[in-house]
């Protein structure tokens, strides 16, 4: 059974040119159109875009992107806000530290000189909570710089079409998918990103995780896998449960925070630091069937990890500075 470490003889050029070709073909005729891709959005709404997409499906992010870039449209505007206005405006997003590492992120490129994003791939990847996907987006993106990007989407169609295998072998792309999507690029930089792009949509919404579809399938001619009849990855995915864990709770002591803080499209002054008691906090984490340590160390974790606070007199509260 292939593997993606495993080395099948590598396609000749024209049959990249041909997988290139006809993937473009078919985002041209497919393409989502999405805000955070529209022209004229800045490197800090595509830098904000990504994160946020990450682990989340993008009509979720669409509003609450769109949102921010009203509040937000600067890293100076979300530098300025306070981390417990940054929670609440994440909505459901899920995964809520990411915001309070845009917020950092926003601070540290606020204190550069001219407080604009990097267009360097190492200054990116030294910003806080940017790692090398986000910085290759950005990269290609936003400073047409001819370099892959590699998310899960991608990452996919390229094990699949090229290699043979379900999925990838690893969380973190290998040398051979790197050297594969290097040598998929186009000469210029501003193909290269719509190629980047192409190819991440296609992942997305075509040959997805399961159940592709492969009957209409631009590629399924060549495609390695399909060929081969389709043969399970000796990795199999595993859908992130979401009941009963240490999550779930964690969500609903966020959740419980977020709702005591006003909109701010009502009229009337915030309350700055609304609380809860530690009883209320933890009766929000407390989920049926739970073990009795589950509600303390979800809340013991949303302290450490300074998505909470405790306030006086024990009460627990949104972080406000």
């Amino acid at each position: 059974m292939p593997t993606s470490t495993t080395r099948p003889t590598p396609p000749s050029h024209t049959q990249l040119a041909s997988m290139r070709e006809k993937i473009l073909d078919w985002f041209d005729a497919n393409k989502r159109e999405l805000p955070m891709r529209a022209p004229g959005t800045s490197p800090w709404g595509t830098l904000v875009g990504e994160v946020m997409s990450q682990q989340t499906p993008m009509p979720r992010v669409q509003p609450i992107w769109q949102r921010w870039m009203e509040l937000w449209p600067t890293p100076q505007d979300l530098a300025a806000a306070s981390p417990a206005k940054v929670l609440v405006e994440w909505e459901r997003l899920g995964y809520p530290s990411r915001a309070l590492r845009l917020r950092e992120c926003a601070i540290a490129i606020a204190k550069r000189p001219g407080g604009r994003v990097p267009a360097d791939y190492e200054e990116l990847c030294s910003l806080p909570g940017i790692g090398p996907y986000t910085a290759s987006a950005l990269m290609s993106f936003q400073f047409h710089a001819r370099i892959a990007v590699l998310d899960t989407n991608i990452r996919r169609v390229l094990v699949r079409t090229v290699l043979g295998c379900e999925r990838p072998s690893s969380s973190a792309p290998s040398k051979q998918e790197r050297i594969l999507a290097d040598s998929l690029l186009p000469v210029e930089g501003a193909e290269c990103a719509r190629w980047n792009v192409a190819i991440m949509e296609f992942g997305a919404l075509h040959c997805v995780q399961r159940s592709p579809a492969c009957d209409s399938c631009p590629l399924v001619s060549s495609c390695r896998w399909f060929l081969a009849g389709k043969p399970a990855s000796e990795r199999r995915g595993r859908a992130q449960a979401w009941a009963g864990t240490d999550r779930q709770a964690r969500g609903r002591v966020i959740a419980l925070l977020r709702s005591l803080h006003r909109s701010p499209d009502e009229a009337g002054a915030e309350d700055a630091s609304p609380s809860v008691s530690r009883a209320q906090a933890l009766e929000a984490a407390a989920l049926p069937g739970a073990d009795a340590d589950q509600a303390p160390r979800v809340l013991a974790s949303l302290i450490t990890d300074g998505l909470v606070v405790i306030q006086d007199e024990d009460r627990i509260a949104l972080p406000s500075s």
